[in-house]
């Protein structure tokens, strides 16, 4: 060990020190001894060493730090980013859901199944939608671990940007790269995922774009570099953790999708349930007796409900169940423009409408595109009684169309008339299913005849208008029931009894066209007539007092038919006890026949027995 050398003051000279043992720090002075010196030195060697080492110490540690920081960043940048289950519905469950029975229990009977896809069909504004937000809350309620996806299905454009969503959501890696295939990286994603999962396909009434691969393999972007080769369909993976759930307002899109035993049909509400719904939206202040009236005019369909308890509210005090239902009773225009108001659903998506009306026309435009003849088919259909049209009625039109366009070209051979007859058969059953799937209209048990909702007529009617249809389909309505209506005679009642709700609802029918108004006061003669024979006064009365204005107007106050017209009113009065009104009108018929005719001329002889009678009475 070497000795320190004291320098003057008692310092002691820093060079004197080797690598190993470090110079202290300055030394105030002091008297040494030797002994002194060197254990001095001792301590102060190793107080050296120890902060040498403890130098070094702190530097490791703070490169150790400095490393593990750039390796946290290094993994942070590569590391995929992991997203926990999550329920991903658009809307807010609904407080004033209104469980539909046994429907919700049948939905989740059918998804609980491996690799199931289960559609939701009906009318549009029947609830389809609400049925299924309400089931997503529920399953991730009992499924925490579940993942729940609502993606919108109107079309093509809105699909894909629900999957990018959807991409977005779970942090599926490479999502963001413009080359991706976003179908297929969703696909894999669902198809490898180790969670259950729900995936909700809204309002699918169009799924050709689901059938056929991309016609450009362009996305929204533009992009054409990325490849879509498949159809997009068969991007929705098969796999026993994941579940489908469609809502189509369309059947035939329905069965693109899903196994015709997954499909759930969705119906409008019975009176109870329409009723607790009117009461949840309109409180207790509008709690009466006129709510079971209101849901019955509103046919129990919960999207027209919840839009009319919106118009309700807004106005209150000064509109009630009561003006309402009066407002809506008063003319066919009254009730467009009360079933027209957009408000009142929250739980939609913005494309789709509040009013049933739109919501309905929506789907007049897509059968009009796609088939024409169906649309002409539900355009004449919309303007008979609501139940029981006859097939032999809507048919007739079919009949004619074929006439005019074979005409020219038609051959006198039988097996060509056989082979017209059966492809007009062909269409007309085609149509029949278009509207069908659509649940514009339904088929009686015995399947001859037809029923549809009011309110669909009623906006079939508002479209035609719209659309400047409205004249030509209510002329062909008023012909073919004119073709097709009989006499009052008795060996015809059992025609006249299937046809004479038709006959009531042409009462209020304004007509331009001289020929259509001829057809319209024969039909309502022959109405009256039928209600003449059976006992019914009030009906009869009705429709001959119209029908005798019709022909005054087009054929004048002498014409026979004028004169018919005037006798039968006479003769519905007379069942009605208007003893004195029904002699006024016999006289008048009598007195303008003689002028006309002869006094023995069988009509006017009929006149006089009718007077006769009158007196009798």
């Amino acid at each position: 060990m070497r000795l320190l050398q004291r320098l003057p003051g008692g310092n002691f000279e820093p060079n004197s020190f080797d690598d190993d043992n470090p110079p202290p720090y300055a030394i105030l002075s002091h008297t040494w001894t030797e002994g002194q010196e060197v254990t001095y030195h001792k301590l102060i060697a190793g107080e050296a060493y120890a902060t040498k080492r403890l130098r070094e110490e702190i530097q490791k540690r703070h490169e150790g730090h400095r490393i593990e920081q750039a390796n946290n960043l290094y993994h942070n940048a590569v590391r995929p980013e992991i997203a926990r289950p999550s329920c991903a519905v658009p809307f807010r469950r609904d407080l004033d859901f209104i469980d539909r029975g046994t429907l919700l229990d049948e939905l989740q009977e059918k998804r609980s199944a491996p690799a199931s896809r289960v559609a939701l069909v009906g009318l549009g504004g029947v609830g389809k939608s609400q049925l299924a937000i309400e089931h997503c809350y529920r399953a991730a309620e009992q499924s925490p671990e579940m993942w729940v996806f609502w993606v919108h299905a109107s079309n093509a454009a809105r699909f894909e940007q629900s999957l990018r969503d959807l991409a977005d959501s779970v942090k599926i890696e490479g999502r963001c790269d413009p080359q991706a295939n976003i179908f297929k990286l969703v696909h894999d994603w669902l198809r490898d995922s180790k969670n259950t999962w729900l995936l909700v396909l809204d309002n699918v009434d169009d799924a050709r774009f689901l059938l056929h691969a991309p016609a450009s393999g362009q996305g929204q972007s533009g992009d054409k570099s990325r490849s879509v080769s498949r159809p997009l369909r068969e991007y929705l993976p098969y796999c026993e953790r994941g579940s489908i759930i469609v809502t189509t307002r369309n059947k035939e899109a329905a069965v693109k999708l899903v196994e015709p035993r997954d499909i759930v049909a969705v119906e409008p509400m019975d009176q109870m349930q329409a009723v607790a719904l009117l009461e949840k939206k309109l409180g207790a202040q509008q709690a009466t007796s006129d709510l079971a009236g209101l849901a019955a005019t509103l046919e129990y369909m919960p999207l027209a409900i919840v839009q009319a308890a919106a118009y309700i509210a807004q106005r209150a005090p000064r509109c009630s169940v009561a003006k309402y239902l009066d407002e809506f009773r008063k003319s066919e225009r009254k009730r467009s423009n009360l079933l027209a108001y957009n408000e009142g659903q929250l739980r939609r998506d913005w494309e789709a409408k509040n009013s049933i009306i739109v919501t309905w026309q929506i789907s007049f435009e897509y059968i009009q595109q796609t088939r024409p003849s169906a649309a002409d088919l539900l355009s004449l259909m919309s303007f008979f009684d609501r139940q029981g049209i006859p097939e032999p009625l809507l048919r007739r039109r079919k009949e004619q169309d074929n006439d005019e366009r074979d005409n020219d070209e038609r051959d006198s051979d039988a097996e060509d008339d056989t082979s017209q007859f059966s492809a007009g058969k062909e269409e007309f059953e085609h149509d029949v299913v278009t509207l069908r799937n659509f649940c514009f209209i339904s088929v009686d048990t015995t399947g001859t005849s037809f029923e549809m909702y009011a309110l669909v007529q009623l906006a079939t009617r508002k479209w035609l208008t719209a659309n400047g249809k409205l004249k030509h389909w209510k002329q062909q309505f008023i012909s073919n029931l004119c073709a097709e209506f009989p006499t009052g005679e008795f060996e015809n009642w059992a025609i006249c009894q299937t046809l004479f709700a038709h006959a009531k609802s042409a009462v209020e029918q304004q007509l331009a066209e001289p020929s259509s108004q001829v057809e319209l006061a024969t039909v309502l003669y022959r109405a009256a007539w039928y209600a003449e024979r059976i006992g019914n006064d009030t009906d009869a009365v009705t429709l001959a007092e119209r029908c005798m204005k019709v022909r005054k107007k087009v054929l004048g106050q002498e014409h026979e038919d004028t004169l018919w017209s005037i006798a039968m009113v006479g003769l519905a009065y007379k069942l009605g006890g208007y003893w004195d009104h029904a002699e006024e009108l016999f006289v008048q018929v009598i007195e303008t026949r003689k002028k006309k005719l002869r006094v023995d001329y069988p009509n006017t002889l009929s006149s006089i027995a009718n007077l006769a009678l009158t007196y009798r009475n």
